[in-house]
């Protein structure tokens, strides 16, 4: 504890005696300084015990006094020292009142204790307490790093939050608690996702104060990583803010987890490399081989459904050349598949191919519903800087991965065509083949094959277009045809004979009335 006025009069060797403000003698002296200016407050900080002798006060003067008490409070000022025998044999009456009203702490310096006497003893005292707190502050760290070591980031919080007399918890990349202690934290700290995700959009090293929930505490949050992009974040919950020795705790908190976030990313790193060399031989053809490499990293992953998802950015091949699009989307939706997969205990595979991210994860797990979820979500916000494009494959085994990622390819360009950010290759295959038709290649294609007849029809010579539709639509049935557009069968007729003359095919050939069709579906349907 820092020194307070209290332990000051305690002091046998200062002799002081208190005059006025019996009940705050608890209060922190921050420093003890010597002033004899009528008025001293511009030079105080706030948390000093003032010492005069009145060289330049009237100090019997009762409302001068309480102007001087009264500015004296306003700045800070924990204590006065007045010393007697010098300029006055006592302190005079006007003062001690002045300090009684406003509750200021006046101490009596007996004629034989210097003001360099009290300087020292209150620049002793703080020495000594910032001392106890740096011993206090590297036995903190000893004590965090054997937790860390021994029981891992769970003993370090633990051990955090008994240092601190609070709790701290652990969040991960996506801004999910991992950890927390005591247990009942946890709860609370899940109810800072939002400051965490805050947080995290900052450059590490970050840090920021709140309020926690319902302002039941102060909540101070840490990124935690060396990255640009923080790798997770720590909270730390207490009454009131730490002191030197918490400080101390708290630090060496952040800096163990950063070395393990740090060591983690190297290890990941290395992961990757074999989940890169496994989705490879998986892709050749080579499910043993594969099997043989993995061992027991991805669990039984490789043995049971799984779903292969391909993701891409949006950006143009332009703007990735110029550095704008910064590959930040795959990064986040990395993060999101890793960390569902930690908090579920699914294995998965996930592997970025340049500006490409692959991810091989349990079909009907939480991994896929989280990458799909963070996709809608990505749909709704519907950003146009570094977009994500998505596509999902079908439920596949280790012989048909192959295929599978050819169908999570074949939606990725679909989802790309459409303006989506995912597509399920299951949709594609339960929808219809219409909306394949919004191509601009089709599009020009049917535009080109329909011209004429639309010429045509704009002069006001007939409506062959009309009339080619319904007769398709019918399968040739000239009654039937007939009877939707209201005309007699031979007019029908007629027109159908104008169309194969317009466009010099015959309407005999199956391939015509199939491109025929498909160009008036494409020219008219709604493909959004």
């Amino acid at each position: 504890m820092p020194p307070t006025l209290a332990s000051l009069v305690h002091h046998s060797a200062l002799k002081l005696t208190v005059r006025a403000g019996e009940d705050r003698l608890d209060a922190p002296v921050r420093w003890a300084h010597a002033s004899e200016l009528a008025d001293p407050v511009p030079y105080m900080e706030g948390g000093e015990l003032l010492l005069i002798t009145a060289l330049k006060l009237d100090a019997e003067d009762r409302e001068a006094m309480r102007r001087y008490v009264k500015r004296l409070v306003g700045a800070g000022v924990v204590g006065l020292g007045f010393a007697v025998g010098v300029h006055y044999d006592d302190i005079p009456e006007a003062l001690v009142e002045a300090a009684r009203e406003e509750g200021l702490p006046l101490l009596e310096v007996p004629r034989r204790t210097p003001f360099l006497a009290i300087s020292k003893a209150v620049s002793a005292a703080i020495a000594a307490d910032q001392y106890r707190a740096v011993t206090a502050g590297f036995a903190a760290q000893r004590e965090l790093t054997r937790h860390t070591l021994t029981d891992g980031p769970e003993g370090l919080l633990t051990a955090l939050a008994s240092q601190v007399d609070g709790w701290a918890a652990l969040y991960d990349a996506s801004g999910a608690v991992v950890a927390a202690a005591p247990d009942w934290a946890g709860r609370r700290a899940a109810r800072l996702t939002a400051e965490v995700t805050r947080l995290r959009e900052r450059p590490a090293p970050a840090s920021s104060v709140v309020a926690g929930p319902e302002n039941e505490d102060r909540v101070e949050l840490h990124s935690l990583g060396t990255g640009r992009r923080p790798r997770a974040a720590l909270a730390v919950g207490t009454a009131s803010a730490p002191g030197t020795a918490e400080r101390y705790a708290v630090h060496s908190a952040v800096a163990l987890l950063t070395l393990t976030t740090e060591r983690s990313r190297s290890l990941h790193a290395a992961e990757q490399r074999i989940g890169a060399a496994v989705l490879r031989m998986l892709l050749a053809g080579e499910p043993d081989h594969a099997r043989a490499v993995a061992g027991d990293l991805y669990g039984g992953l490789l043995d049971a459904p799984f779903r292969i998802i391909v993701a891409e950015t949006g950006a143009s091949a332009a703007a990735r050349a110029q550095g704008e699009a910064n590959g930040d989307a795959l990064g986040v939706l990395a993060e999101v598949a890793e960390s569902a997969a930690a908090r579920s205990g699914e294995a998965v595979l996930v592997v970025p191919e340049g500006e490409r991210l692959v991810v091989l994860a349990a079909d009907g797990g939480t991994v896929v519903d989280a990458c799909c979820d963070h996709a809608a979500a990505r749909e709704a916000a519907r950003k146009t800087d570094d977009e994500l494009v998505v596509g999902l494959s079908a439920p596949a085994g280790p012989i048909t991965a192959s295929a599978a990622y050819k169908q999570a390819e074949q939606a990725l360009s679909v989802a790309r065509r459409r303006g989506r950010v995912l597509v399920e290759h299951e949709q594609m295959a339960a929808g219809s083949v219409l909306p394949l038709l919004a191509d601009d290649a089709v599009k020009a294609f049917a535009d080109g094959l329909l011209r004429a007849l639309r010429d045509h029809d704009a002069t006001g010579r007939g409506d062959l277009v009309a009339s080619l539709r319904a007769w398709l639509s019918r399968h040739g049935q000239w009654d039937a045809a007939a009877a939707d557009l209201g005309v007699h069968r031979h007019t029908l007729r007629y027109r159908m004979r104008r169309v194969e003359e317009i466009l010099g095919r015959s309407l005999d050939d199956p391939d015509v009335r199939m491109e025929l069709w498909l160009a008036l579906k494409a020219t008219t349907a709604d493909t959004a």
